[in-house]
């Protein structure tokens, strides 16, 4: 192939690519009410005219022997909404540009969807897994037992054997809290003497007085009811299937929210980056190239061929 032929050939594609461009372009502005019908000419900074097919010459129409090559697209229609186009699918606007990044921009969007989506069906998934574990394994010997807590009372019983009694002496109308310090309720109850700055945690105060009301006042706020009692005695598999399940959970949902932050970083890249395409180009303004009436400069470059 001759260096005349291939250079006709590099015409013809950067061509075809510009009238697919610019079809998308019309296609675009007009779902969003931006078209422009009357089309502006937009003026070249040497003062050369442009031509569609596309060899640059003297004022007198005689070659330079010069393949002209424009490397912006020129506008028909306002282009404030590229970078909104981008905002809400990355890479729109660049292959409304004719950046090739536009393919870059698309696949990380899709996987960051992709990975999203998985991350979600792993939580609903462990999710589900956990819950069936606690009612019918932990929680069987509850009546009623298929109330759902709050996450905070999962991650208890991924850390307690058993939930402990709420209070050891019901119906004297007096609370009388767990006191086993291995059970979920007797943890918070020691810690509620702590926090209540008792003198000695294991010798018991006056009710009537201050710190013990207190310490009440944090166990009821915190311990765990009879009708969410558990206790994983004598189902340590079941139990370290659960907590399996709990530690993926949570992973999964660190995962999602990863990519989560990865879509909207990638949105707002995007969008920045037609934005200062645009500016560098002279456009998303009055008199700028691609605004409406825009008659702001142009690059081009050439390619010498004999």
């Amino acid at each position: 192939m001759t260096v005349r032929s291939a250079v006709v050939s590099v015409v013809s594609v950067v061509s075809t690519s510009r009238a697919l461009l610019g079809g998308i372009s019309v296609l675009l502005a007009i779902a969003t009410g931006a078209m422009d019908a009357a089309a502006q000419p937009t003026l070249l900074a040497s003062g050369v005219r442009r031509e569609r097919g596309v060899v640059a010459g003297d004022s007198s129409g005689r070659s330079s022997g010069r393949l002209a090559v424009p490397t912006d697209l020129a506008r028909r229609d306002s282009s404030w909404w590229v970078p909104l186009s981008s905002t809400i699918v990355p890479g729109l606007g660049q292959l409304h540009l004719g950046q090739s990044r536009a393919v870059a921009y698309a696949a990380v969007e899709a996987y960051a969807i992709f990975r999203y989506v998985a991350g979600e069906a792993a939580v609903r998934r462990e999710r589900g897994r956990y819950l069936t574990l606690a009612r019918d394994i932990a929680r069987a010997f509850v009546p009623g037992n298929t109330a759902i807590g709050d996450w905070d009372y999962y991650e208890a019983m991924e850390k307690h054997i058993e939930s402990g009694v709420f209070d050891r002496a019901p119906g004297t109308g007096s609370l009388a809290p767990e006191g086993d310090v291995t059970t979920f309720n007797g943890a918070v109850w020691l810690k509620a003497r702590q926090l209540s700055n008792w003198p000695d945690v294991d010798v018991e105060l006056p009710h009537s007085s201050a710190p013990y009301q207190a310490a009440i006042a944090y166990y009821l706020a915190h311990a765990v009811g009879p009708e969410y009692r558990w206790s994983w005695r004598n189902a340590q598999l079941e139990w370290d299937v659960y907590r399996q399940s709990i530690r993926q959970k949570n992973a999964a949902s660190r995962d999602a929210g990863h990519y989560l932050a990865v879509l909207a970083f990638n949105h707002l890249l995007s969008t920045v980056d037609a934005f200062v395409t645009l500016r560098l180009r002279g456009g998303l303004g009055a008199g700028g190239v691609g605004g409406v009436g825009g008659t702001g400069y142009r690059v081009t470059a050439s390619l010498p061929f004999r």
